[in-house]
């Protein structure tokens, strides 16, 4: 991959304010990353910047929260803007009255879970002219629920497909992720997230659930991929349809676990991916293989090649590096760009809805014959953990 130098904080922009309407005029041009926050309640919020400078050219990325990814590189000559809109979740743990949802220690720190709605513009020379921000009521919201394949990575060199989807769609959809690293189905009921979701849901939105690679390490009484976990599957139908909302399943991402031949990917998911179909036949849920997407995709690009997609660095890559980092399950940008395309191509392949609102430079993806790794360049947000994710 490219591009792995990582900056340090320019500027951070944070207002205070009671109205749901924002409009900010910055003008703020810079080499390293630009933070801007805004205190607003939950919901969706339709923003509207225009990048450029009149002082110098800009080429500026746009994320928001966690490392959600927007925009590719936008070019400005000196002088000239470009101005363009998307809409942004944002949600706290609060519940009602006396719920909250149990965040774990690390999230506690989060940009996904403040009380605030947080915009970073990155890139190699950012630059912010004017920031609009107002409640989006028209959006359809897409609701994540999963674990570290899923969730909105905090720092680099981590990614996973929920931050990087967001990248396709048009505004008329938004997504709202939930997912955490470490969480089974079990872990995410109890944890009261989808008590949040629900209280975030309006008919006609969706849940997408990607479950698996934790459930599969429980092992109480009643645990299992034909009982608990299948159980658990049929209560996020239940109740998200109880709302008025549609429901997906996602079989989970294969991991990086080669045969002794180090052309075939051994699954390491036992019966867990079967049950979220058995569960999705009998309930009438579409389903999105994921796991057999990724397995293509690891064996397209090679025992060696497939590393490439994953948090496998040599020593002294990042600052305080001494040792080589070797993950064989939690994505880098790269790999995570590719796994939400798979998660648009299953969309398109179950001719949902939502894949009629992807943006007009959306191209179909085949998994067996990926992105060249050289060719994509990833600007860093400017804050690494080298941690590994919970979750396996």
């Amino acid at each position: 991959m490219k591009r792995l130098i990582f900056l340090t904080l320019a500027f951070a922009v944070g207002l205070c304010v009671k109205a749901q309407t924002v409009d900010t005029l910055l003008n703020i041009y810079s080499v390293n990353p630009i933070d801007f926050s805004v205190r607003v309640p939950d919901g969706n919020y339709r923003v509207t910047v225009t990048l450029g400078s009149k002082k110098r050219a800009a080429q500026t990325v746009v994320r928001a929260e966690s490392r959600r990814h927007y925009t590719d590189v936008i070019t400005t000559k000196k002088g000239k803007y470009q101005t363009l809109s998307f809409v942004v979740n944002k949600h706290e743990p609060q519940i009602d009255a006396a719920n909250r949802v149990k965040l774990k220690t690390r999230e506690q720190t989060y940009k996904n879970w403040d009380d605030a709605l947080n915009l970073q513009f990155c890139g190699p020379a950012p630059a912010v002219q004017r920031i609009i921000i107002e409640p989006d009521t028209a959006a359809t919201t897409v609701f994540l629920c999963g674990n570290s394949t899923v969730v909105d990575q905090e720092k680099e060199p981590w990614a996973s497909w929920g931050q990087m989807i967001t990248r396709w769609f048009t505004p008329d959809v938004v997504i709202a992720n939930y997912a955490e690293s470490g969480l089974s189905a079990t872990t995410f009921l109890a944890q009261l997230r989808l008590d949040k979701i629900l209280t975030q849901l309006r008919r006609g939105d969706y849940v997408i659930c990607e479950f698996g690679h934790n459930d599969e390490k429980e092992h109480k009484a009643g645990d299992g991929a034909w009982y608990s976990y299948s159980r658990n599957l049929k209560i996020f139908v239940d109740r998200v349809r109880a709302k008025g909302g549609h429901i997906i399943f996602v079989t989970p991402t294969a991991r990086r676990f080669f045969e002794a031949d180090q052309r075939t990917l051994r699954n390491t998911h036992g019966d867990y991916p079967e049950a979220m179909r058995t569960v999705a036949r009998r309930e009438q849920v579409p389903v999105i293989e994921l796991n057999g997407m990724t397995t293509a995709f690891y064996e397209a690009l090679g025992f060696e090649g497939s590393k490439r997609a994953l948090v496998h660095y040599p020593a002294n890559t990042f600052a305080d590096q001494p040792e080589p980092l070797a993950d064989n399950t939690h994505f880098n940008p790269y790999g995570a760009w590719e796994v939400a395309k798979m998660i648009v191509m299953g969309l398109k392949q179950m001719h949902c809805p939502l894949a009629d609102h992807l943006r007009a430079d959306w191209q179909d993806f085949d998994p067996s014959h990926p992105d060249n790794p050289d060719a994509f360049i990833w600007y860093p947000s400017g804050n690494t953990n080298l941690t590994k994710p919970d979750g396996n």
